[in-house]
């Protein structure tokens, strides 16, 4: 990955930006607006993925953002903030993303329990797993319970995570759990704010960088 240019952006820029992503299908409502947002180091162990794979071509990508970026001096796992850069393709053109630390949101379940559950980047923190890594992350708690996020944490957490060749196909595979039928009713719209960071999966095979997972 040819990263050509990287802004830095503080916690307090990383936490006004949060407070400003809306759900997708209702803008209007800005889901961490009165949350409690903190940056933590947080063991992947404790943490919910809600995802029952892992994407090997984007984890190979966030593998060599992190390479990529560890020549500017930036660490993946503890960006102490967000991080603009700019990537050269390979054909010439020019394309800018922002990166931030995975999104956590504290989230309380029928049961009674409180899962950590990793709303945004888990490719990273699976990473940080084979890394033996404690990442930082976006620790976020009191979202509104009539927002809770749109699929439910697994409850066997990282035990029987897939590592899948390609994107499975949603007809014949389980990727998530929803909690609604209508489930992008709850789909916080991180592209609404920042930069880059929620195309869909058919535009990631066609480009080089990773997307926010």
């Amino acid at each position: 990955m040819n990263i050509i240019a990287l802004t830095r952006h503080s916690p307090a820029a990383l936490e006004e930006a949060l407070r400003q992503v809306p759900l997708l299908h209702q803008p209007e409502i800005r889901v961490y607006e009165r949350a409690l947002i903190s940056l933590e180091a947080i063991h992947p162990d404790c943490l919910h993925p809600p995802q029952n794979y892992v994407w090997l071509k984007e984890l190979r990508k966030v593998q060599e953002l992190r390479w990529s970026l560890r020549e500017w001096g930036v660490d993946l796992f503890r960006l102490d903030g967000y991080v603009t850069y700019t990537v050269r393709h390979p054909d010439g053109s020019e394309g800018v993303y922002d990166v931030y630390p995975p999104i956590v949101e504290e989230s309380f379940e029928a049961d009674g329990r409180v899962a950590l559950l990793i709303n945004d980047g888990m490719h990273r923190v699976y990473l940080a797993r084979l890394e033996w890594v404690v990442p930082q992350v976006v620790y976020i708690r009191g979202v509104p319970k009539a927002y809770p996020y749109y699929a439910f944490p697994r409850p066997e957490g990282w035990r029987g995570i897939e590592v899948l060749a390609d994107n499975p196909d949603p007809a014949r595979y389980l990727k998530k759990c929803h909690r609604t039928r209508d489930n992008k009713r709850l789909y916080r719209d991180f592209q609404a704010v920042f930069k880059n960071v929620g195309r869909s999966r058919s535009a990631l095979l066609r480009e080089a960088p990773p997307d926010r997972s």
